[in-house]
């Protein structure tokens, strides 16, 4: 796994108080939190590359293809 780095972040006094009373591991929660909307973005942009991706590949004329693929293995 990576390297860790240390970061912070506001919130506000009572959500604290009451994740300390619930013995809520803050770091973990937001660890976990910031993976998990890292790792959903990562699915949305690969999403839209094979979004892309599949509308360039709906434009190859599959015949033309058939075609030149014959005209290659006859010139072998």
């Amino acid at each position: 796994m990576g390297e860790w780095v240390t970061t912070s972040t506001k919130v506000r006094r009572e959500i604290l108080e009451k994740a300390k009373e619930y013995n809520i591991n803050v770091s973990e929660v937001l660890r976990k939190a910031l993976e998990e909307e890292v790792k959903k973005k990562e699915e949305e942009h690969a999403r839209r590359l094979l979004d892309l991706a599949s509308k360039e590949v709906a434009k190859i004329d599959t015949d033309e293809v058939f075609e030149e693929l014959k005209k290659w293995r006859k010139e072998r």
